[in-house]
C-alpha cells in the first residue's frame, strides 16, 4: 500500500492507505474525503477532482495529461503551477507519501 494525505483547506491532514493502480481520486471517494465530487466519475470531463500537489511533490508525479490544463482553466477555484486533476493522478509506489491540498471550492 502507498499512503497519501490530503490537506483540507483549513489544514485538517487525512492519511490513507491506497492501492496501486487506483487513482487519487478513486482514494480520496473510496475513503469518503472531503473536497473531491468527481462529478464526472473520473473521465476527465469535469473539474470537480481539482487538487494542488504539494510543493515537493510537484516533480514527481508526472506532467499534466493532454486535455488536463484546458479542465483545469474551468475549475471553480484557482489553478496554480500544482494544480491536477486527482482523476489523473495514478498511485504508484513512486508516489509514497504523497500530500495533495484540497481547494477551498469544487464547483
Amino acid at each position: 500500500m502507498v499512503q497519501i494525505t490530503f490537506v483540507q483547506p483549513d489544514g485538517n491532514r487525512t492519511t490513507i492507505d491506497a492501492a496501486i493502480g487506483d487513482s487519487v481520486m478513486q482514494t480520496a471517494l473510496a475513503n469518503g474525503v472531503d473536497g473531491i465530487f468527481a462529478e464526472c466519475g473520473g473521465a476527465m470531463m469535469c473539474a470537480t477532482c481539482h487538487c494542488y500537489v504539494d510543493e515537493a511533490w510537484a516533480g514527481r508525479t508526472g506532467k499534466r495529461e493532454d486535455g488536463e490544463e484546458d479542465m483545469l482553466e474551468c475549475a471553480a477555484s484557482e489553478m496554480r503551477e500544482t494544480s491536477r486533476l486527482s482523476c489523473q493522478l495514478k498511485v504508484s509506489q513512486d508516489i509514497d507519501g504523497l500530500v495533495v491540498h484540497l481547494p477551498e471550492e469544487q464547483a
